[in-house]
């Protein structure tokens, strides 16, 4: 996928909006587009402040602290918009999971062009709440659920970003492995594979070899999460801006994004 080919799908899939126009070419000339084999690690540029957007594939947004230790933050998808300041206090480090084509974007730059539109100014302001939910939900999950809780939150996360209907059910083709998975959930690779099987054995999900999961129930996957207001929910995509990794200097940009609306 060329650069134009990226920008085009990231333009699309990020904002509903078709290329082109004045603010979208001078978009299109500050990105830099990365195509990425599985495993490989984006390059990016610590001094600042950083806007990565997932034209195609998917990543994994990781912190990296004192001895040798790694904390997995946010999974990425086609779509996503992130975050990634140059002043934290840890090192981050994104990933590919399969091949994927990353548009990397100078933070301030991108704000400042996409302010200039209306409709993308809007686009990216209304993802906050939802971005600021999973927040909300990750800090509950580490600091309160059991692992079986995590787990099962987990799931119902992916199945509103990643998953597809067939009949009744929920297919999800995960690109991330179980030790990825572990990792972002602070739990051990043995810990999530003894709870895919607890949730197997009670007829909630089905798994097709490392990477396919099909949720069999939703609605009590929901409540084993703890999540019972989501049991009379439809499960739709949400839109996508994280800032779990990076929540008030994300905040600040956005809303100084808005303010030439």
């Amino acid at each position: 996928m060329n650069n134009h080919t990226a920008f085009d799908t990231f333009m699309r899939a990020a904002f509903g909006m078709e290329p082109g126009g004045d603010t979208g070419n001078l978009l299109a000339a500050l990105a830099t587009s990365l195509s990425l084999a599985r495993g490989k690690i984006v390059p990016l540029d610590n001094s600042t402040d950083q806007i990565a957007c997932i034209a195609h594939g998917a990543t994994k947004l990781a912190v990296h602290a004192s001895g040798d230790r790694e904390q997995i933050v946010a999974f990425h998808f086609a779509g996503d918009i992130v975050s990634i300041p140059s002043d934290s206090s840890h090192a981050y480090v994104m990933s590919s999971l399969v091949e994927t084509e990353v548009l990397v974007f100078p933070a301030r730059q991108f704000f400042d062009q996409a302010s200039a539109e209306s409709t993308m100014a809007r686009a990216l302001f209304e993802r906050l709440p939802a971005a600021l939910n999973r927040c909300r939900e990750k800090a509950v999950a580490l600091g309160r659920m059991s692992a079986h809780e995590r787990l099962a939150g987990f799931l119902i996360a992916m199945a509103e970003r990643v998953g597809k209907r067939v009949d009744d059910r929920i297919v999800l083709n995960l690109p991330m492995s179980r030790q990825d998975i572990g990792d972002s959930l602070g739990l051990t690779i043995e810990t999530v594979s003894r709870q895919v099987g607890v949730m197997r054995d009670a007829g909630l999900i089905e798994t097709k070899g490392r990477s396919q999961i099909v949720l069999r129930d939703i609605r009590a996957l929901a409540e084993r999460a703890g999540h019972a207001h989501q049991t009379n929910k439809n499960l739709t995509k949400n839109p996508k801006f994280d800032l779990d990794q990076c929540v008030g200097r994300s905040k600040r940009l956005a809303v100084r994004a808005t303010e030439g609306a």
